[in-house]
């Protein structure tokens, strides 16, 4: 059943896949409001999300007993992409203690004394846990790229904008291969959003007086700016889709199915890391059966030596018996 429901989740998520080496044009490659045949109506999808963010939660809590891999979740979308919806109800149902997500907004000065990488490279993740960007790194090949003026504050050497983004691309894709091979896995999220649904979406926050203040001046500006970012999208998902981090575009029109694509990608490349639990020595297991006795002898009159057992075998189908240990 495992084998086959990865199986289901691989092909479910192909489509969504940038082939690395492949020259991507946003527009013509991708369609906003795709919609599987494999998840044909909401209805399903919400039953689907579910299994999702259960199957989600049982990763995760192996990939924190294991303590040998990180998973760093990167999504990048325009404004009213949503981002923070995918955040909230795909990852509803794991551990909050094992998840960190960081925002990266204009960088401080104190990060515009070190080179472009280095806030990124603070928040990741540690052994064990999920970190999610909330917009990544590759804001300095997009937004930077739309605003050069943003690199006169970047502080510079002379000469060096020279084949800046080419050169940043390679040192993105060196870094993401280095954070691979030493355990950190990287899960790359681009929301693709129809300029007319963006519209709506930006109507819906002005026209409902508690969403307001998710609205800014500055979506109307960037909004200004579509087809020079499409392009800059373009680009980036051409040069940085590689082998040991490959870019899925999920489609944004429809919020349902984008979080299942989100959620379908991110059990995907947990179901390939396949983290255990430990296995204890039998040594080990010896002395926590001496304590399992133990705590059984000290039982209350009247009460069960082992309550959690008790209750397995109370709900456990008749004529089945229960694994003990």
């Amino acid at each position: 059943m495992p084998d086959e429901r990865a199986a289901r989740i691989a092909e479910f998520i192909e489509p969504l896949r940038v082939r690395p080496g492949h020259k991507v044009r946003l527009a013509h490659d991708f369609d906003p409001a795709f919609r599987s045949e494999m998840v044909p109506r909401k209805r399903d999808g919400v039953e689907l999300l579910t299994t999702g963010i259960a199957l989600l939660a049982d990763y995760q809590a192996r990939l924190a007993a294991q303590d040998t891999y990180g998973l760093l979740v990167c999504l990048q979308a325009l404004d009213a992409g949503g981002k923070d919806g995918t955040i909230r109800h795909v990852m509803s149902g794991v551990n909050p203690q094992g998840v960190h997500v960081s925002s990266f907004k204009v960088p401080s000065s104190e990060e515009l004394d070190h080179d472009y990488l280095w806030r990124y490279a603070q928040r990741l993740p540690a052994r064990g846990d999920i970190a999610i960007f909330n917009r990544s790194h590759y804001e300095e090949v997009l937004v930077v790229r739309v605003h050069p003026e943003h690199l006169d504050r970047q502080k510079l050497p002379r000469g060096s904008r020279r084949h800046l983004w080419k050169r940043r691309y390679q040192e993105i894709n060196n870094w993401e291969r280095y954070l691979s091979e030493n355990g950190f896995r990287m899960v790359k999220l681009f929301l693709n959003l129809s300029k007319e649904q963006q519209r709506t979406r930006f109507l819906r926050r002005l026209d409902l007086p508690d969403h307001n203040w998710k609205f800014s001046d500055a979506d109307v500006h960037e909004r200004a700016h579509w087809d020079d970012y499409q392009d800059a999208f373009s680009e980036m998902l051409s040069a940085t889709s590689t082998h040991w981090a490959p870019w899925y575009v999920i489609p944004a029109d429809r919020k349902w199915f984008a979080r299942i694509c989100a959620a379908a990608i991110i059990a995907h490349t947990l179901m390939d890391i396949d983290p255990k639990y430990p296995q204890v020595s039998e040594e080990t297991r010896s002395g926590l059966a001496d304590i399992r006795r133990e705590l059984m002898a000290e039982a209350p009159e009247g009460a069960a030596a082992d309550p959690y057992l008790a209750k397995v075998e109370h709900e456990s189908p008749k004529g089945t018996k229960s694994k003990k240990g």
